[in-house]
């Protein structure tokens, strides 16, 4: 080979080495710290950078995207005096990469060992149930702290959550069977308020029910009453119209009298004190009630309602069959009621016998 090619080949080589020494490309979201003669001199940033070739060296390159860092869970005791494994998430940025590169030799153990003792400090002040429930407590704490310790690391925490917390196992059994019973309590109060609206609106219903039943049993009988009142009207101006004859009106009343003694709820039964006068008027109309051959309805009915008694101030005299005291009421009734029937059948004898022609009244037989 040539001598001359030999040192135009090395002249070459260098040439390369040295341009490819020179030109440092930085990608997006990257930084670089860049030592001359083991001195920091600058930071490149992203993009294609030229350095001086053998005097300057890249010493860390960084990321400063924000990064997650998850610590392993580590034994914190609480006031009451419980050891609780806590395990925390920590989102963090790098603000100034050269002081992240300088100011401390690793800070992610500097930062996980920093979280543990701020959570010691923290949990230490809170018992277990503050410790459960006040998450967002210790982690604005914890926020701060580290916030204020990474800042001159160059390093900005952005936000610090607790991933678990987890107590003994004896803690876990005494906290289920409490969230048991809390559970137990509450069903049991719904169960018994269930109810008791359950009869209130019972209750309710039967007052309403009760309520709505006597307003339509008043309603019946005063519409009851007002046709009653009406009918009664109307007979008794019939009767005023037509100019019935007291004869016709004795005759009906005595014809009313075994219904009134034929009641399955009366044991005895009070008869008005017009009685015997009504058996005389429909005795009279029919001829004189001392004529042989005839039978005298009103002396029948009289001696019952002597027998029955004295009658009562304002009423007739109660009708009885037989003064015998060993007669109950049920007898008494029974007789009086076959009396009133057998005084009406008398009176409807006499009326038959005065209206035929065969039969002789008494102005007749008198006179024969």
């Amino acid at each position: 080979m040539d001598p001359v090619v030999i040192p135009i080949l090395v002249a070459a080589i260098v040439v390369v080495f040295l341009v490819a020494s020179t030109v440092r490309i930085v990608p997006q979201a990257r930084r670089y710290n860049i030592e001359r003669f083991g001195r920091y001199r600058r930071t490149l940033q992203p993009g294609l950078n030229l350095v001086l070739p053998v005097a300057d060296r890249v010493n860390t390159k960084l990321d400063v995207r924000e990064q997650v860092y998850s610590s392993d869970p580590r034994p914190v005791i609480t006031e009451d005096n419980l050891v609780v494994n806590i395990d925390t998430v920590l989102y963090y940025q790098i603000t100034d990469p050269r002081a992240a590169a300088y100011e401390v030799a690793d800070y992610l153990q500097a930062i996980d060992q920093l979280t543990v003792t701020t959570l010691r400090n923290v949990i230490g002040s809170m018992d277990l149930e503050e410790t459960l429930t006040s998450r967002e407590e210790i982690n604005s704490r914890l926020r701060a702290v580290l916030d204020d310790a990474t800042g001159k690391w160059g390093i900005r925490v952005n936000r610090v959550e607790i991933k678990a917390i987890d107590p003994p196992h004896t803690i876990k059994e005494a906290m289920e069977k409490q969230m048991r019973a809390e559970r137990d309590k509450r069903a049991a109060i719904l169960h018994a308020e269930g109810e008791r609206q359950a009869k209130i609106l019972t209750a309710e219903g039967t007052r309403q029910k009760d309520i709505l039943e006597a307003q339509g049993a008043q309603q019946a009988m005063i519409l009851r009453a007002d046709g009653e009142a009406k009918a009664v009207e109307l007979v008794f101006q019939a009767v005023h119209r037509n100019d019935a004859d007291p004869k016709v009106l004795a005759y009906k009343y005595l014809e009313t009298l075994p219904h009134l003694a034929g009641s399955d709820n009366n044991t005895f039964w009070v008869i008005p004190g017009e009685l015997t006068e009504a058996v005389r008027t429909v005795s009279s109309a029919f001829g004189d009630q001392s004529t042989p051959g005839r039978r005298q309805p009103a002396p029948s009915a009289e001696t019952g309602t002597a027998d029955a008694g004295t009658p009562h101030e304002g009423r007739g005299p109660e009708l009885a069959a037989a003064p015998a005291p060993s007669l109950d009421a049920a007898t008494a009734a029974d007789r009086a009621e076959k009396q009133a029937a057998a005084a009406v059948s008398d009176a409807k004898a006499e009326a038959e016998a005065a209206m035929s022609p065969q039969v002789p009244r008494r102005g007749q037989a008198s006179g024969s």
